[in-house]
């Protein structure tokens, strides 16, 4: 087998690769892999009268992702009767390196799929958008795939929340609102290659599209990641489909009713018909906690304190804990670049291999010195989470809001309007307050949360992101509320509607500020 150089620079367009190496152990596998994929989607009913499509890098360590050969399954070809030979093996810019040979009558010619340029195309956007490479694409079309698109014909998006099988999205949880944007078909498939690449961009946290009355697109880094991820899509969608013909809402998290058209319209995206006032503009709410829901005195005098008083108990107790183990590696890497930048009150932490008293002492001194700066970064927030949930477990803390919250989360709930928090807090710990409050579980009226995995909060491109996630057509359908007044601008900077929140205790706002203030969310 040739060298994986020969390999890397064939892929690059710098030269056909050498015969020996299109016939290799590696380009080999890759054909088996992308024909028994092809007989088991068959089998499924995701590539049936020869449609869909399958790419799939050829797994070869010694070539960088981006510039591994591709394999690709022909086009119009019985799926089912696929072998490794009927595939056609391209380089990373779209190059041609091998094509199958024609079978005798009544099989048509062997045809490279009119996805071709939809699947490299999409490799090109991932890249330029700093995503993770991808690794293969499916393309299925799937009965639910397309009959999902149907059920909202007016919808750009999919939205689901609170379903199992959304935890099998890379990046999403069970709480989390699964977003798939939705393009509109178009008589010849390589036509939809610059509206597929504008919704990849559109929708960074996507690792699938939807193409009306078609089937989907569906990436990951592996064709196992991506491959799970097609059938927990399919899984999802499948479920929409029945529930709505139950008239359950999937979209909302105690997934109620589908009572009225205008829930419907809410259900997949273009927008609310009405709201609350100085709300009825926008599509989502997306609040602050510190100071906006909740008092700054129980952030500050309870729950700082609690993490603090038991961070030297929590990390000696579940030192061996996987989930420790990865709060303590985060740790490190902030302090090693916290000693590098003269932090004050950073002091180094002993190796692996020292004793665990050693490793906690350390590590303690510095998460001490973290919370009484009061720094929002996520190896703290994280831990710190980790150390709440344990006392909302143990009933030793509630989590605290203003009365007016509580009936504003379901009035705008009720309206169709979505709610998510963007708190400097963990996720988890954002969760945790609101399930966990004096009047209950809130969380049934949130459809997400952010955090500082998102960007700082005083970044615009923070804002940004979020906005993006959302896929909201414009910023402006967001209303974001907030105490800090930098937050307020930065958010306004990407185009947000913007409330400050004026609480007791709150920091006062600069003079002549320019934002609308209030006291209560009864006001909005």
């Amino acid at each position: 087998m040739a060298s994986g150089c020969c390999g890397a620079k064939a892929a690059a367009g710098e030269g056909m690769a050498s015969e020996a190496y299109l016939a290799g152990e590696a380009v080999l596998e890759a054909r088996e892999l992308v024909a028994e994929l092809c007989r088991h989607f068959y089998g499924m009913g995701w590539v049936t009268g020869t449609g869909g499509s399958i790419t799939v890098k050829v797994n070869d360590p010694a070539v960088p992702l981006a510039d591994r050969l591709i394999v690709m399954s022909p086009s119009g070809v019985q799926k089912e009767r696929m072998v490794s030979e009927d595939m056609y093996v391209m380089s990373a810019d779209g190059k041609v390196l091998s094509a199958p040979v024609g079978k005798p009558w009544p099989n048509k010619p062997p045809k490279c799929t009119d996805c071709a340029p939809l699947f490299m195309k999409s490799f090109v956007v991932f890249k330029a958008y700093l995503m993770r490479g991808a690794g293969a694409v499916i393309h299925s079309h799937g009965m639910e795939t397309c009959i999902a698109t149907m059920l909202n014909p007016g919808a750009k998006e999919f939205r689901m929340t609170h379903m199992e099988m959304i935890k099998g999205i890379k990046g999403h949880g069970f709480r989390d609102e699964l977003v798939i944007p939705i393009i509109e078909n178009t008589p010849y498939e390589y036509e939809l290659t610059d509206s597929l690449s504008e919704a990849i961009a559109a929708y960074p946290k996507a690792t699938a599209v939807l193409v009306r009355n078609h089937g989907i697109y569906v990436w990951g880094d592996s064709w196992i990641n991506a491959k799970t991820q097609a059938e927990c899509y399919h899984y999802l969608l499948d479920a929409a489909i029945r529930l709505y013909q139950l008239g359950i809402d999937w979209s909302t998290p105690e997934h109620g009713p589908i009572n009225s058209a205008k829930r419907l319209g809410s259900i997949m995206g273009p927008g609310i018909t009405n709201g609350c006032h100085a709300a009825e503009s926008s599509k989502c709410v997306v609040l602050d906690i510190e100071g906006t829901t909740t008092p700054i005195s129980f952030v500050t005098d309870v729950m700082f304190p609690y993490a603090r008083d038991n961070v030297r108990k929590h990390l000696t107790s579940t030192f061996d804990s996987e989930e420790t183990k990865e709060d303590i590696k985060l740790l490190r890497t902030q302090i090693e670049d916290d000693l590098r930048n003269g932090i004050s009150g950073a002091v180094p932490v002993p190796p692996d291999d020292a004793s665990k008293d050693e490793v906690v002492n350390a590590l303690v001194a510095n998460v001490e010195s973290m919370i009484k700066a009061d720094r929002k970064i996520t190896s703290l927030k994280q831990l710190q989470g980790h150390i709440w949930r344990t006392g909302f477990e143990k009933k030793e803390l509630q989590g605290v809001v203003f009365e007016d919250v509580p009936e504003a989360l379901k009035k705008w709930h009720d309206s169709g309007i979505k709610v998510y928090i963007y708190s400097s807090g963990s996720r988890e710990a954002q969760r945790l307050l609101f399930g966990n409050t004096t009047y209950g579980d809130l969380r049934k009226f949130l459809c997400g949360y952010f955090d500082t995995t998102t960007g700082n909060k005083r970044e615009t491109r923070s804002y940004f992101e979020i906005s993006q996630s959302l896929g909201v057509d414009s910023p402006s359908q967001i209303l974001f509320i907030t105490d800090v007044f930098q937050e307020a601008v930065a958010a306004k900077n990407a185009g947000f509607e913007v409330i400050i929140s004026i609480r007791l205790g709150n920091a006062p706002l600069p003079e002549n500020h320019g934002f609308r203030t209030i006291k209560s969310f009864s006001e909005i």
